[in-house]
């Protein structure tokens, strides 16, 4: 279904930001001029789905996007400079542009400027991405009019399917280790030479054998796992690569 702002020009505002603890400003033009973008915009920064999926998966996936022609990924949200510049620290975001829109400026522009006073947030931003092409708005994914924060169509994996239905997604991978073990380092090291990133999992306090048991079903470390599949020990993985 076509959205009304879809072949529009983008708002044109300046948005108050604060880079390395300065003020700037940004125009629209600075954003999107020139440039493929893809924007997100969501109700708050700190609140939980904005924070636990929908900027991390972005982040996640920005290689990807970059891969597929997008200069700029933008996480847009009516919140003030220095809660956004917070909340990038706060969240490690390495690849996507926070941009804080204040006064609310250019959600109303969109139409998504929204009342959320039953919640204390005053007027935010309603949940939806869109792709901008030199300042034109080329396709939106506006969250369904239903109560409370739908998530269902502005995630980064239905704006990557859009721009690129045939990228290929970088494997989220975990490994189960503990300080010396000479396997989990030979595991590290395989993973590390194919390229592949990972988070390591490593045994200490609060985290014992038995975690990684009721996991894997073994309490031997190292224990890999890609995409929700158990790959298993070092030799398990070495025999996983070869293929």
């Amino acid at each position: 279904m076509t959205h009304p702002m879809e072949g529009q020009p983008a708002p044109q505002v300046t948005f108050r930001a604060r880079r390395n603890g300065e003020w700037v400003d940004i125009t629209s033009d600075d954003v999107f001029k020139g440039k493929k973008v893809v924007v997100f915009a969501l109700p708050g920064a700190f609140t939980p789905t904005c924070s636990s999926t929908h900027l991390p998966r972005y982040d996640e996936l920005a290689p990807t996007f970059f891969e597929s022609g997008v200069n700029d990924i933008v996480c847009l949200s009516v919140n003030d400079a220095f809660v956004m510049e917070e909340w990038k620290r706060d969240q490690q975001a390495q690849h996507v542009t926070l941009i804080p829109d204040g006064n609310g400026e250019f959600s109303a522009g969109m139409g998504m400027l929204v009342d959320k006073q039953d919640l204390g947030f005053g007027k935010r931003s309603w949940r939806y991405s869109m792709l901008v092409n030199d300042g034109v708005i080329e396709k939106m994914f506006v969250e369904p009019e239903v109560p409370g924060d739908p998530f269902e169509v502005s995630d980064a994996d239905t704006m990557l399917n859009y721009i690129n239905p045939n990228a290929n997604r970088p494997q989220a991978v975990t490994m189960f280790t503990k300080p010396g073990c000479p396997h989990c380092a030979s595991a590290k090291r395989m993973l590390q030479q194919r390229g592949y990133q990972y988070e390591e999992i490593e045994l200490g306090e609060g985290i014992t054998p038995r975690s990684v048991r009721a996991v894997s079903g073994s309490g031997l470390v190292p224990q890999v796992f890609m995409d929700g599949k158990l790959i298993g020990g070092a030799d398990d993985l070495e025999k996983w690569l070869a293929k």
